[in-house]
């Protein structure tokens, strides 16, 4: 039991030592790898007391296990929540919360511009076992308070949206959520903590893909849902234990816990990166558009500078004009290839800039007709602006654009 009182205690101090302490065992500092997949009772009677949760303890690594349990009551303290369940990815996150929370004739009312793979859920998986599902631009509230029907039982957006950056007002939906009696989920993956505090605004859940800006390496996949006791007790049993059966592995969470050490330092340092970024790509000649919510010309400039707490995130996007008479998309092309420091790559968060092209990767699965009328264009990139020196990524776009 650590001598901490976490409820008085700063955010770096909660990133450093909430969820862990030295172990009881051996005194070890860092939390250790259970690298196990069950655990020994002393006698029968202590195996039907956890069981049965009348004893606290763990049985098997799918529904528990000391590693995994350290990420979870770590990311609860520092998103202000009562628990937390860890997954082997950000789509296990979701999909645990899908699992939970519907059922065959709900409907769910979603953002109209998620990330790929939480369409494909949406689109396709949820029709599959009758669930209905109204996409809408969470942004627009009177938009959404239409959307909602006597069966609606989640509304579920991403802030920023994943590529476009479009800010939704969260205590404004968790009013609308509350008042409709429904559940609200927010994807907080592209401004985890210390940026933005879903469930201090109101919201039921909130999910991240742990993969990135949380363990911020590049070398891990995993997710979590994270919220009041009640749900994720839904989420963990109904979900992550039993049907999708998706726990993280032990050493993926050690990397995490590892990770999320250098949390506030690493989030912070890629805002800046970005914001600065955003600037340079402004002024440049052969930009036709920069997505990014920390310029004052973006759309919910005000509302993000307020919710996000002044730092916005590290991801940003950005559509080309005519370049050299090259059309958008051929311009984009050629501009990725001719960097040398960002990676082609679709993840984020890491170190490393990377860039992609969101029509033919991340977001391909996706219609085209429902790509183009969420804004995401054929010449639309995404950037995962890094910790490298920001003035080399200017040079680098500078020599790339005189290269073509």
């Amino acid at each position: 039991m650590s001598k901490i009182d976490f409820s008085k205690v700063g955010f770096e101090t909660l990133m450093i030592h909430a969820g862990q302490a030295p172990d009881k065992e051996t005194g070890a500092l860092s939390t250790p790898i259970y690298q196990t997949s069950t655990f020994c009772f002393e006698t029968v009677e202590e195996g039907q007391g956890k069981f049965a949760k009348k004893i606290p303890g763990f049985i098997y690594s799918r529904s528990g296990n000391p590693t995994n349990r350290a990420l979870e009551l770590k990311i609860a303290a520092l998103e202000g929540a009562e628990d937390a369940v860890a997954t082997a990815s950000g789509m296990g996150a979701i999909g645990a919360v899908m699992v939970a929370f519907l059922s065959t004739g709900d409907h769910v009312v979603c953002g109209d511009c998620v990330y790929g793979g939480t369409s494909v859920v949406m689109r396709t998986n949820l029709k599959q076992f009758g669930i209905d599902v109204t996409f809408v631009d969470t942004s627009d509230a009177i938009a959404v308070e239409a959307a909602v029907k006597a069966n609606t039982k989640l509304l579920y957006f991403e802030t920023p949206t994943n590529p476009l950056m479009v800010v939704t007002d969260i205590k404004k939906m968790a009013e609308i959520a509350k008042r409709k009696g429904i559940k609200l989920v927010v994807d907080n993956t592209f401004a985890p903590p210390p940026l933005q505090y879903p469930i201090k605004l109101g919201a039921d859940l909130a999910v991240h893909s742990v993969t990135k800006y949380l363990n911020g390496h590049g070398d891990v996949l995993g997710g979590l849902v994270v919220g009041g006791k009640a749900d994720i007790a839904l989420v963990r049993g109904n979900g992550v234990t039993k049907i999708c059966g998706t726990p993280p592995s032990p050493g993926n969470s050690f990397l995490v816990l590892r990770g999320i050490k250098t949390l506030s330092l690493r989030v912070r340092q890629h805002c800046n990166n970005a914001l600065a970024f955003a600037k340079y790509l402004s002024g440049n000649k052969y930009i036709k558009k920069v997505y990014y919510p920390g310029l004052a010309d973006h759309p919910q400039h005000a509302l993000a500078k307020e919710q996000m707490n002044g730092y916005y995130t590290g991801m940003l996007s950005f559509e080309l004009g005519a370049v050299k008479g090259l059309s958008s998309y051929e311009a984009g092309k050629k501009l990725l290839n001719f960097l040398a420091i960002p990676s082609i790559a679709v993840s984020l968060g890491d170190p490393d800039t990377l860039i992609q092209h969101p029509a033919s990767m991340t977001h391909a699965s996706v219609p085209k007709e429902a790509r183009e009328a969420a804004g995401i264009t054929d010449g639309l990139i995404r950037m995962s602006v890094g910790l490298e020196n920001v003035e080399d990524l200017i040079a680098d776009f500078e020599n790339a654009f005189a290269s073509m």
